[in-house]
Parts: C-alpha cells; sequence; structure tokens
C-alpha cells in the first residue's frame, strides 16, 4: 500500500533550523505535486509548500524567504528545509502527495521554543 513517512521533527530554539524528509514508498510519486502542511490542535491544517514534479514551488507567505522545499525524484524522497525558526511554526507537519489519488502521511511534530 502506497505510503508517505515523515521525520526530522523535534525541539529546537527561535532562530534555529529542522530539515524535515518525506520518503514516498513509490516511484510514480515522481509524478506528483508534492506538499507539506502543517497543523496546530484546533486549528485547520495549513500549507506550508508544494512542489511539482518539475520542481516549481509555491510557498505560503508566513514561510517564504525561510522555508525552502525540494525533491529527489530517484530517491523518492521530499524534504522541507527549514530555517529562522519561530515559535510560530511549531505545529505537526505533515507531507502530501497529490495526484489522482490524494495521499498523507502520519506527520512529524515541530517545537520552536527556547
Amino acid at each position: 500500500q502506497a505510503q508517505l513517512v515523515e521525520s526530522g521533527g523535534g525541539l529546537v530554539q527561535p532562530g534555529g533550523s529542522l530539515r524535515l524528509s518525506c520518503a514516498a514508498s513509490e516511484s510514480r510519486f515522481s509524478r506528483y505535486v508534492m506538499g507539506w502542511y502543517r497543523q496546530v490542535p484546533g486549528k485547520q491544517r495549513e500549507l506550508v509548500a508544494t512542489i511539482t514534479p518539475i520542481s516549481s514551488t509555491k510557498y505560503a507567505d508566513s514561510v517564504k524567504g525561510r522555508f525552502t522545499i525540494s525533491r529527489d525524484n530517484a530517491k523518492n524522497m521530499v524534504y522541507l528545509q527549514m530555517n529562522s525558526l519561530k515559535p510560530e511554526d511549531t505545529a505537526v507537519y505533515y507531507c502530501n502527495a497529490n495526484g489522482d489519488i490524494t495521499y498523507w502521511g502520519k506527520g512529524t511534530l515541530v517545537t520552536v521554543s527556547p
């Protein structure tokens, strides 16, 4: 069964960096638009960044200039490099694959706190 598995979350101080990874179980995900979303308890899940199969990218205004999404289709991997992290970036981050079917990972928690 196709799946997405996130990793790389954790606790980081404000101003720090983290790199999230998303491992896709099948090579067909290389043809999908991949994305990172985040959700805080009690709030709706929100888009962070997306990347097309040819690596065109889009970012939420709140992360532009700080976060970078990338993909390695040969390895079936998607990454989110997060720099200059702020407490308001604290959330569960989810990997998303959007194609003929939409897939979600189970999420990885990012906590930004002194």
